[in-house]
């Protein structure tokens, strides 16, 4: 084997799937991190160490502290979303069930891994971009609900009644989020029960309209 061949391909592995690796490993240990203790902890030398990694192979992947924190919001975000749209798009119910559906599986996400929320969430004003991300996220999420809200047979919401519907939805969305933060510290009720008692509270919104 050429000494080329063998950066590239070392015990089978391609030096793209090591890099791959090392940066699953970093954003791994960041989101733990920032789960666990807060965004202001996070530092290079601590997620390096968690990971078990050299300095120099964070900046293999990330440009600075900032770019690596937002890395992990989106890594976060694109996971809540497929999880949302997977669960409201499958085959079967009616739109109420379908948006049942999606925040019972919205809720058991961040029910095994309480940090999503936190992450989702978090005052973050001090890193640069992570606040539109943050808001971009909440808006996406409401999206989802205001999807099948107008899908609602019989729905007039067209036109004018677009904006505030979207307005309800973002409004309800802020709440959902809230419940589930103080659900996630008392979890006095099942999953079932809260995702039911947050469709009854879209469902409303959207008859307020």
């Amino acid at each position: 084997m050429t000494r080329q061949a063998a950066v590239r391909d070392y015990g089978g592995v391609s030096a793209e799937e090591r890099r791959g690796d090392r940066r699953r490993r970093l954003l791994a240990a960041g989101r733990h991190t920032w789960g666990s203790s807060g965004v202001a902890d996070i530092g290079v030398r601590g997620v390096c160490r968690d990971a078990e990694l050299a300095h120099r192979y964070f900046y293999e992947s990330f440009d600075n502290r900032d770019a690596f924190i937002v890395a992990i919001a989106d890594q976060v975000r694109s996971e809540l979303m497929t999880t949302l749209v997977d669960a409201s798009t499958a085959d079967g119910g009616t739109i109420e069930e379908r948006l049942r559906a999606a925040l019972t599986a919205f809720l058991l996400a961040v029910s095994d891994d309480p940090s999503m929320l936190s992450i989702m969430t978090a005052d973050v004003s001090s890193v640069a971009g992570l606040e539109n991300r943050r808001r971009e996220t909440l808006d996406l999420v409401a999206e989802v609900v205001l999807a099948h809200l107008a899908a609602l047979p019989g729905s007039t919401i067209t036109g004018d009644a677009v904006p505030e519907l979207h307005k309800a939805a973002q409004f309800v969305v802020g709440g959902v989020n809230r419940l589930v933060e103080n659900w996630l510290i008392d979890r006095d009720v099942t999953v079932e029960r809260l995702a039911d008692t947050c469709t009854r509270l879209c469902m409303a919104a959207a008859a307020g309209v």
